[in-house]
């Protein structure tokens, strides 16, 4: 069973679990005469809608490219996982704004047998449910099951604040129910921007996780031919489609028909293990005993003695073209990429005077 196909069954599970204890509620509420106990019911119903904002959002996310959006349309999950989000903080908003009335103006909570069983089953069945949604996101990198889950766990915890409350109030006749549902109010509106955050900056081009850069570069490295790899840049259109690209370093002796034969290894490599659709560059390593090679080792030397480099790379040496470029990486803290290279490109000037030298600054992108 594929990704999406897991999302919308666990959303189709929540959803059943809801409508059934929805039903359960609003059978024990007929029968005891409980007007509550029947509008909590109809409450269940609502909790299911977080479920169908998943499903709706999976479905959508499964559309074909086309014309105006060449990538498909997998981001659309993101924009589920942050209406699920604002639900959550809303629920949190609104509780806590009904706590804080409570506080200064207590009520004597009253329950029944009935109402105290209806309760424990409430709880028990949004535990488990919100456990097994939760779990299941975070196994399938579902922002939005991940947001559904969590919804369902608050509101089992709300419900057990309230039996809590109850139950201190029975035999201390103290009411904790305000304060309590104060403090657990503010517990759901952090995870509501929490939650918010992840998708929001999955929109906004969050940095990909170290663990895949690693898994990356130890794998296009483990190529025979390959002597480094560098400028990795992705972009993420949904937790299926991620588009790249990188430059590794071959030797200038390596004829055009194997780097050719490398790059598209490399490329069906990333889409068979990672998904990634990647574009490869190629950097010519200057090899043998010649003006070139000489030049790579006093530049390379030279740059990588400033402190405000932390790497080298890209070096193309031009005698036709009368041009010495190279590539960069600066320290995090430089922000003056102009005065950056004003003073490496006179640290370089004198080792090849009248050629023209280009110095291009990289910014760290992955890592």
């Amino acid at each position: 069973m594929n990704r999406n196909a897991q999302i919308i069954r666990t959303s189709v599970i929540g959803i059943v679990t809801n409508v059934l204890l929805a039903a359960f509620k609003a059978a024990v509420g007929v029968l005891a005469s409980s007007i509550a106990i029947i509008m909590d019911a109809v409450n269940n119903l609502s909790d299911a809608l977080s479920s169908v904002i998943t499903i709706v959002g999976t479905k959508l996310s499964e559309r074909p490219a086309d014309r105006k959006h060449p990538f498909g349309f997998g981001r659309v999950e993101y924009f589920s996982a942050i209406i699920i989000a604002v639900i959550v903080l809303s629920t949190g908003i609104t509780s806590l704004i009904e706590s804080v009335k409570k506080i200064f103006n207590p009520t004597e909570p009253s329950y029944s047998t009935t109402t105290l069983i209806v309760i424990v089953v409430a709880i028990v069945v949004k535990l488990v449910l919100g456990q097994y949604v939760k779990r299941k996101g975070k196994l399938l990198k579902s922002d939005a099951l991940i947001a559904s889950g969590a919804d369902a766990l608050f509101d089992a915890v709300i419900t057990l604040a309230t039996l809590v409350s109850a139950g201190v109030m029975l035999l201390w006749n103290f009411s904790l129910d305000g304060i309590l549902g104060a403090l657990i109010s503010l517990v759901i509106i952090k995870a509501g921007v929490e939650m918010l955050a992840s998708p929001v900056n999955e929109l906004l081009g969050a940095r990909v996780s170290p663990e895949l850069i690693s898994d990356i570069k130890r794998e296009i490295k483990a190529f025979e031919g390959v002597h480094g790899v560098y400028d990795i840049i992705l972009h993420n259109y949904g937790p299926n489609v991620m588009i790249g690209s990188l430059h590794i370093n071959v030797l200038d002796t390596m004829p055009a028909h194997e780097i050719h034969g490398l790059t598209r290894k490399i490329s069906t490599q990333m889409y068979d293990n990672h998904g990634i659709i990647m574009t490869v560059g190629v950097y010519a390593l200057a090899t043998g005993e010649n003006r070139r090679a000489e030049l790579q080792a006093k530049v390379m030397q030279t740059l990588a003695a400033n402190p405000d480099i932390v790497q080298v790379h890209g070096f193309y040496y031009s005698e036709r073209d009368q041009m010495l470029s190279v590539d960069v990486v600066p320290e995090i803290t430089v922000h003056d990429d102009a005065a950056l290279i004003d003073q490496l490109t006179s640290e370089i000037q004198p080792l090849v005077p009248g050629m023209k030298v280009v110095i291009v600054v990289d910014h760290n992108y992955s890592e």
